[in-house]
């Protein structure tokens, strides 16, 4: 079992509810830890047995830039169910920021988790 780490992926994308938010991207900040089963990795040491974390993150990113949401929590959602389409994947926790969500604080998060049975 390996742990996977995609730290500080910054996007911008279309999220909230407020007056002041709706029609604007905003800064979000996504960090994704999987678990998943890298024996084969580990054996072959061949590219094409690897966990594509490049695939990964694109799909990600062309969601996340692709959609609309109110919540915070909807988003994340989003990005765990894709995470989570891939079978090698046993366990995912996903964090998303929205920066400068609220006045004289850094940023809000959401962590969402789930693991495969």
């Amino acid at each position: 079992m390996a742990c996977l780490k995609i730290k500080d992926l910054l996007l911008r994308a279309y999220i909230g509810f407020n007056p002041h938010e709706i029609g604007k991207r905003q800064d979000l900040l996504i960090n994704i830890t999987i678990d998943y089963d890298s024996s084969k990795e580990e054996l072959s040491d061949q590219p094409i047995d690897a966990l594509d974390y490049k695939t990964i993150t694109k799909e990600i990113i062309g969601r996340v830039e692709g959609s609309r949401f109110n919540l915070l929590e909807s988003l994340t959602r989003m990005i765990l169910n894709s995470i989570m389409e891939h079978d090698r994947v046993r366990k995912a926790i996903i964090e998303v920021d929205k920066l400068h969500a609220l006045r004289f604080s850094k940023s809000v998060s959401i962590i969402l988790a789930e693991e495969r049975k």
